[in-house]
This record gives C-alpha cells, structure tokens and sequence, in this order.
C-alpha cells in the first residue's frame, strides 16, 4: 500500500491512549494491505482514509472515547443484511454507508473483508450522480 511520508507518526498521534485501537487497527491494515496493495492510505484528524483511487473505506474511534476498538465504514451500493452494521444510512440514491464497530480480532474476518472488497469495486465503478 502508499503510504505518505509521516504515516507512522500520523498514526500514533492518531491512536494516542488507545493501545487496543491501534492494535485491531493494524491488524485490519495487514488484512487489506495483503489484498489490496494498489491502494493508498491518508491519516487525518478524525479518520484514516483508503483509497484506489477513490475513497472506498474508512477507519475512526468510537464517538465515545470510554468504548474500545475502531469503526470500519464502507460505501456500499446495496444496504447489507447484516447485523454487524451498527448503523447504515443512504446518503444519496444507490449509496449506503455502513458503520462496523470493532472491538475484536475475530471480527476480521472473511465476511468483513468480502464487504471491503465490494466497497472497493463500488468506489472504482461509481459515477456522479445527476443534479
């Protein structure tokens, strides 16, 4: 994967006080770096986002800060059936975002990645939707 030149400190000033955070974080990383080494990777305050070349994925701490693990956000173009998904909005015709709290290794699974891999070609082959 790209990576820009201050990732890793990006990523611990990210992950500040979350050891458990950062830990499912890069085993996440790992995970989609193996299957999707053509993309890129951008740190920013409230996220870190992936790209190929478009956002397709995203990685943030929970909203309250006492709650462990990451959230793993997707564009997807179908609204999944899935339990997994904690929230899931349309924000436009044809394009559901899912939220994926994580909060243990074992969550990584294959189902998890095959969403990634479909949010992936979602982000690859969307066009602009008419004003």
């Amino acid at each position: 994967m790209t990576l820009p030149v201050h990732y890793p400190d990006d990523l611990l000033f990210f992950f500040t006080g979350r050891p458990d955070a950062i830990e499912l974080y890069e085993t996440l990383f790992a995970l989609l770096d193996a299957r999707f080494p053509d993309c890129s990777v951008k740190v920013q305050k409230t996220q870190i986002s992936f790209y190929s070349p478009r956002l397709f994925a995203m990685v943030s701490l929970p909203r309250r800060k006492a709650e462990p693990g990451i959230v793993l956000t997707l564009g997807l173009p179908r609204r999944l059936d899935t339990p997994r998904a904690s929230f899931v909005t349309e924000p436009y015709p044809g394009r559901w975002t899912h939220h994926f709290p994580i909060t243990d290794k074992s969550q990584l699974d294959a189902e998890l990645l095959s969403y990634t891999a479909e949010a992936l070609t979602f982000s690859r082959e969307k066009r602009r939707l008419p004003k």
